[in-house]
């Protein structure tokens, strides 16, 4: 009930007034029953906006830590991130990406919607980075539907580090729904995993126009966080 009134009544109303994003391939998404939502990802709103535009509820998987702040800051983080319907992990690798995987399983599960970036982070620069594999055992093991989406011109409306959004226009191209069923039992094989993964991503870049980087976006952040100390 929160969700739908911050999105139907208190916040969507105004944001989509502000921002007027256009949208292609809405009709790509199912009414009912479990689907994947595979977005690039470049920048902190493309989690707002296209939930917005959806006219299902969408589960994205967020960071634990805006779940545990502590104070005014802290509580104000928590009721954004439960209003815009996120759900949260644990990211620090091992056991915990298991459990972001059972998480988005269970999410399918109960056939709902789970927004997903396949690159795992935002994009520091723009262009669209190799995707991780947790999004392709998420498909093989789900049996979901996955709809590759791109997000256009998020970038300029909040980079990296801004604390406030610019009022500029975006876009959301939706594609159509991919199809895995090949690879149906084959979420054990990585080379399998890769092979999704990378379909996925290369639909991704026709979808959005970006220039691929064959490399992982979390590396060249830390590449440039180590060359700025």
């Amino acid at each position: 009930m929160f969700y739908w009134i911050m999105k139907h009544i208190v916040v969507g109303p105004i944001v989509l007034a502000i921002f007027r994003p256009w949208v292609t391939g809405l009709r790509n998404i199912p009414a009912t029953g479990p689907v994947i939502l595979a977005s690039n990802h470049l920048s902190f709103i493309d989690s707002i906006f296209l939930p917005l535009v959806v006219d299902r509820t969408v589960v994205f998987l967020a960071k634990s830590e805006y779940f545990t702040g502590k104070g005014l800051k802290g509580w104000a983080t928590r009721m954004f991130f439960q209003a815009a319907g996120q759900l949260p992990i644990d990211r620090s690798g091992g056991k915990a990406s298991e459990a972001s995987l059972n998480t988005g399983l269970r999410v399918l599960g109960e056939g709902q919607v789970l927004g997903i970036y396949p690159e795992g982070t935002r994009s520091p620069d723009g262009k669209l980075y190799r995707g991780r594999t947790g999004v392709a055992r998420m498909v093989l093991e789900s049996g979901a539907p996955v709809i590759p989406v791109a997000m256009i011109g998020t970038e300029a409306v909040m980079p990296i580090g801004s604390r406030l959004p610019r009022i500029r226009r975006i876009g959301i191209i939706i594609g159509e729904p991919l199809d895995f069923s090949r690879f149906a039992g084959m979420e054990g094989d990585r080379f399998v995993l890769r092979s999704v993964t990378d379909e996925l991503v290369h639909h991704l870049r026709r979808l959005s126009d970006q220039q691929y980087v064959d490399v992982y976006a979390s590396s060249v952040k830390e590449q440039r966080a180590s060359q700025s100390r």
